[in-house]
């Protein structure tokens, strides 16, 4: 009888420590909505409190009307495309661009020694800087706007390339040598995955990179997108507009970012990272 009443209070330790885990992964997945929840909460108070007029702060409700009628309308989607477009395009060559030149670099003196100079001055200035002079050679056209995206995201990549490929153990290359690898196996097979969640951390940092000089481009330059639609609503003193043209920036990026996250779960399955609670 004893012993039952062992197992029992056992059983119902174990199924209380369960418990207690599981609720501590649902607050770690709920916390961060929180703080939007609070955020939001306090946007509406104040715009409904007469302390601002509707123009400098329009309310949360409003806000959302007017996300839904550009999206009945199709207009929402457009720029959400057009946006989306220029980022993950110039994101992508932005990618091929600074892998191969981060490899280069780690592999060839002579390269290393060229752009090093070129690196280090580039990635801490602002780039937009170089904004009316992309526009002055390339026009205003989707051209500029993407070589813009290239121009800003490379940086983050090159760096988080060469970064990953210095960290890989010099034994784990010698090793693979000693075993018969060529030099292209050792870079496939040794190389590549030991260097690739410092790969992936570039890529993390190049996109939302790649989405923020998107929207300012078109901030800058016009036409369609998510940038353009909030620089037209400012223009037609339309402040529902400019705030709703937050919003959806606000939630686009959150999704990239999401997504982005988990390809790199998928990528890294067999890395120790993918065992740990991810809060990205």
């Amino acid at each position: 009888m004893a012993r039952v009443e062992v197992a029992q209070a056992a059983a119902q330790d174990e199924a209380g420590t369960a418990w207690g885990v599981r609720a501590q992964e649902i607050a770690w997945r709920v916390a961060p909505f929180v703080s939007v929840g609070l955020l939001i909460a306090v946007w509406e108070i104040i715009a409904r409190s007469g302390m601002v007029t509707p123009y400098l702060l329009p309310s949360v409700g409003t806000v959302l009307a007017r996300i839904w009628t550009d999206a009945v309308a199709g207009d929402l989607w457009t720029n959400m495309a057009q946006t989306l477009y220029r980022a993950f395009a110039g994101f992508a060559i932005a990618a091929v661009i600074g892998i191969a030149l981060g490899f280069a670099m780690a592999r060839s003196r002579i390269a290393h020694w060229f752009f090093d100079p070129l690196i280090s001055v580039g990635f801490p200035m602002p780039k937009i800087a170089f904004l009316p002079v992309i526009m002055l050679w390339l026009g205003t056209f989707d051209l500029s706007k993407i070589s813009m995206v290239v121009f800003d995201a490379t940086f983050p990549v090159v760096t988080g390339t060469l970064v990953g490929i210095a960290a890989v153990e010099r034994e784990l290359i010698w090793s693979a040598r000693n075993m018969g690898a060529s030099e292209r196996e050792v870079l496939r097979q040794v190389v590549l995955p030991a260097a690739l969640p410092q790969i992936l951390t570039g890529l993390q940092v190049a996109l939302p990179l790649a989405l923020i000089v998107a929207v300012v481009s078109e901030m800058v330059m016009g036409g369609y997108g998510l940038g353009g639609a909030m620089m037209t609503a400012y223009r037609f003193a339309n402040s529902s507009g400019v705030f709703a043209g937050i919003v959806e920036i606000a939630a686009v990026g959150w999704v990239v970012v999401k997504l982005m996250a988990l390809l790199r779960r998928r990528l890294l399955l067999w890395h120790p990272e993918a065992l740990e609670p991810s809060t990205v």
